[in-house]
C-alpha cells in the first residue's frame, strides 16, 4: 500500500471521528412541536430505575400522586420495551410559560407498608426517569454544601444516618426557546428536589379544595435555603406532594437540545477520546510495520529465491525448501477438530462484522441516537437479523471448501446456534426479573415479537445465504493438498497453542478498552453514549488490529512447519473476548456497587454473552485475514 493511500485512510477516519464533535441533529420527519402561550405542556413518567440493583419497577409501584383521570400506559416501541422502559402519564398540570408557585399535587396516606417500601427504594438508590417532549429530566441537587446537576433523573430521597428522608416537593424549571410570535419549543428541562416538612392551616382531608400552604410562599420559587420547618422524613400518615414550575427563555435551538445531555455537559473532554484513538494508533502502526517487514523483506526475499531459476548444481541449494514453505501441501487441509462448527462459527461472525459496522455507521451520523429511546436497540436486532444472509452464505460457502457432506445440519446451526443461546440465557434471566415484579421483564407479545424476526426472517434469510453458498464454486486454493499429512515437528515454547493465543488478543483489546470503560459506564450506570464517530473509529482500528496480529502469529507458526493454522487464527484474536469479560469482572468490583444476587447474575450473564459476541467477530476478522495471507503467500511461489 503507498503512502499517499495510508494518509487518504487516516484522514478519511480522521474526518469520521469529528462526527462525534458535531451538534446533535435530527432525522428529517421528525417535525419539533412548537408549544403557544397556555398551552398544556405534559409531563410523562417512566420507570423508577437503579444502578445499584439493575432491576427497574413501574413508577406507580411506590404511592406517588396518580393522575385523577387514571394511570394510562403510552405506547412503546420494541427497543423501549427490551430496556425495561414503562411510560405513563402523570398528575402534574403545566401550561407553557405559566409559573406555578408551591401548587399541591396531593396528599397521601403512608400505610407502615408503603413508608417500608420508600425506604428500601431510597436505601437502593431508586430515581426517578421524568419525560417532557421527549426530553429526561435532568436534576439539580442542592445541599448545605454544594449544588450538583445529574443529567438523569433525580432521587426519590436520601438518608441521614438511620432516617429516611423524601423529597415531596420539586421546582420544575423550563428552558423554552422563542421561534415565533406565540411559538416556543422546550429545549431544556431541569428538575430541583427539596424535602419540606408541608403546614397548613385547618383541616383537610385530601379531597375537598387544597388549602394554601404555610410553608412555603406563593409570590416566588421555593428554595433549598427557604426551608424553614423542616425536612419530611418517611413516616406513617399523611405527606403533601408539591411543585412549582418556572420557566427560562434560552438561546439553545431545538436541533442542539440533547448535546447538554449527551456530553454530561462536557464531563468527559474529547480530548479523553482522542488520547484513547491515538493510542490505537500507534499499535496499528506497530503491527502494520511488523506485517510490512514480513511480507517485503521476509517473503519477497524467500519467494524471489524460490522462484529463480537455478542451474542443475544450484538446485539442491537454493531450491531447498524451509520454514513456511515446507507445509505448502498441507497449509490448506481442512481442519481435523470440528470443522462444521468452524464454518458455523465463521458465518455468525461475519454476519456480526457487518452488523455491528452498519449499527455504529448509522449511529455516528445520526439515524440511531439515545435521543431517540429504543432506536439503538432496535436497529441492533433488525441488522442482525437481515445479515442472516451472509451468515448463510459464508458458513455454506466455507463448508463445501470443506467437503462437508451434512449441509442441511451446517445451515441449521448458523441460523439457530448464536441466536438459540442468545435467546435462552436472555429467557432465563427475563423469567427471574419477572418473578421479581420489575418492569424489566419484557412482555410475552415483546418476546413473540423477537421470535418472530428470528424464525420468520433471520432463519429463512440464512438458509438463502446458504442455497447461493453452496452453488458458487468452493474457495480456490493456489496450491494442492497432498492425500498423507505431514509429521509436525515439535514446536518451540513460545508457540505454545495457549501462549499464542492468549497474546492475540491482548493488542486488539488494547485498542478498545479505553472506550469499551464509556459504553459500559453508558450501560450500566445510566449515563448517555453519544460519540460514535469515535466508536467507529475504533471499530476500524480494531479490526485492523485483529487482522495484523493473526497474521503475524500466523506467519511463525507456519515458519515451524505448523500448518494447523485455522482455528489458531480464529481463537488469538477471538481471546480479546476474554479479556472483555476479565475487564467486566474488574469494572464490578472496582466501578459498581451492585448488591444481591440477582444483579449480580444479570450482570454476568449479561456481559458473558457480550463476551461471546465480542470473540466471535474479532476471530472471524483475525481468520479472515489470516486466510487471505495465506492464499496470498502460497500463491506467489512455485511448486512442481
Amino acid at each position: 500500500m503507498s503512502k499517499s493511500s495510508l494518509v487518504r485512510i487516516f484522514s478519511l477516519l480522521l474526518a469520521v471521528g469529528k462526527i462525534s464533535e458535531l451538534d446533535a441533529f435530527y432525522l428529517p420527519g421528525v417535525i419539533p412541536h412548537s408549544f403557544s402561550k397556555g398551552e398544556n405542556v405534559e409531563l410523562k413518567v417512566n420507570k423508577l430505575s437503579s444502578i445499584h440493583t439493575l432491576l427497574p419497577y413501574d413508577y406507580y409501584s411506590l404511592k406517588f400522586c396518580r393522575p385523577q383521570e387514571g394511570v394510562k400506559t403510552y405506547s412503546e416501541n420494541l427497543g423501549e420495551f427490551l430496556r425495561g422502559d414503562r411510560i405513563e402519564n402523570s398528575a402534574y398540570d403545566i401550561s407553557m410559560l405559566d409559573e406555578e408557585y408551591c401548587n399541591i399535587l396531593c396528599q397521601v396516606d403512608l400505610k407502615t407498608k408503603d413508608v417500608a417500601d420508600f425506604k428500601q427504594a431510597i436505601k437502593r438508590q431508586y430515581h426517578h426517569n421524568w419525560i417532557v417532549d421527549n426530553l429526561p429530566a435532568a436534576s439539580i441537587m442542592d445541599t448545605d454544601s454544594f449544588v450538583t446537576t445529574q443529567y438523569v433523573g433525580y432521587p426519590i430521597g436520601y438518608t441521614e444516618g438511620s432516617v429516611s428522608y423524601v423529597y415531596n416537593h420539586v421546582n420544575i424549571i423550563m428552558e423554552y426557546h422563542t421561534v415565533d410570535e406565540n411559538a416556543y419549543r422546550i429545549v431544556g428541562f431541569y428538575v430541583e428536589p427539596l424535602s419540606v416538612k408541608h403546614s397548613y392551616n385547618g383541616d383537610w382531608n385530601g379531597k375537598d379544595p387544597a388549602p394554601q400552604l404555610t410553608s412555603c410562599s406563593q409570590q416566588k420559587h421555593l428554595s433549598y435555603e427557604d426551608v424553614k420547618g423542616g425536612h419530611q422524613k418517611l413516616v406513617t400518615g399523611k405527606l403533601i406532594f408539591s411543585y412549582g414550575v418556572e420557566w427560562r427563555s434560552s438561546d439553545v435551538k431545538w436541533a442542539s437540545r440533547w448535546d447538554v445531555y449527551l456530553s454530561m455537559n462536557h464531563a468527559v473532554p474529547d480530548r479523553v477520546h482522542w488520547f484513547a484513538i491515538i493510542n490505537s494508533i500507534l499499535i496499528v502502526v506497530f503491527l502494520a510495520f511488523m506485517v510490512a517487514m514480513i511480507l517485503v523483506r521476509t517473503l519477497h526475499k524467500d519467494i524471489s529465491k524460490y522462484n529463480k531459476l537455478a542451474t542443475d548444481e544450484e538446485k539442491a541449494d537454493e531450491r531447498e525448501e524451509t520454514g513456511w514453505k515446507l507445509v505448502h501441501a498441507d497449509v490448506f487441509r481442512p481442519p481435523v477438530e470440528l470443522p462444521m462448527l468452524f464454518c458455523v462459527l465463521a458465518g455468525t461472525g461475519m454476519q456480526l462484522i457487518i452488523c455491528a459496522f452498519f449499527l455504529v455507521l448509522f449511529a455516528a451520523v445520526g439515524f440511531l441516537s439515545p435521543a431517540n429511546r429504543g432506536s439503538i436497540m432496535i436497529g441492533m436486532l433488525l441488522l442482525f437479523v437481515l445479515m442472516g444472509s451472509f451468515a448463510g452464505f459464508t458458513s455454506a460457502r466455507l463448508y463445501k471448501t470443506f467437503k462437508g457432506k451434512q449441509w442441511q445440519r451446517c445451515t441449521l446451526l448458523t441460523a439457530t446456534l448464536f441466536p438459540g443461546i442468545v435467546f435462552a440465557v436472555f429467557f432465563v434471566l427475563n423469567f427471574i426479573v419477572w418473578c421479581y415484579g420489575s418492569t424489566g421483564a419484557v412482555p410475552f407479545l415483546s418476546m413473540l415479537a423477537v421470535l418472530t424476526l428470528w424464525f420468520c426472517i433471520s432463519v429463512p434469510l440464512t438458509f438463502l445465504g446458504a442455497y447461493f453458498g453452496y452453488k458458487k464454486d468452493p474457495i480456490e486454493f493456489p496450491v494442492v493438498t497432498s492425500n498423507i499429512p505431514r509429521q509436525i515437528p515439535p514446536q518451540p515454547w513460545y508457540l505454545n497453542p495457549v501462549l499464542t493465543v492468549l497474546l492475540g488478543g491482548v493488542l486488539p483489546f488494547g485498542g478498545c478498552f479505553v472506550e469499551l470503560f464509556f459504553i459500559m459506564s453508558s450501560i450500566w450506570m445510566d449515563q448517555y453514549y453519544y460519540v460514535f464517530g469515535f466508536l467507529l473509529l475504533v471499530y476500524v482500528i480494531l479490526a485492523i488490529t485483529c487482522a495484523e496480529i493473526t497474521i503475524v502469529l500466523c506467519y511463525f507458526q507456519l515458519c515451524s512447519e505448523d500448518y494447523r493454522w485455522w482455528w489458531r487464527s480464529f481463537l488469538s484474536a477471538g481471546s480479546s473476548g476474554v479479556y472483555l469479560f476479565l475487564y467486566s469482572m474488574w469494572y464490578f468490583v472496582s466501578k459498581l456497587n451492585i448488591t444481591g444476587v440477582v444483579p449480580t447474575v444479570l450482570y454476568f450473564s449479561y456481559m458473558a454473552m457480550v463476551s461471546i459476541t465480542f470473540f466471535m467477530l474479532t476471530g472471524s476478522i483475525g481468520f479472515f485475514a489470516c486466510l487471505w495471507f495465506v492464499r496470498r503467500i502460497y500463491g506467489a511461489i512455485k511448486v512442481d
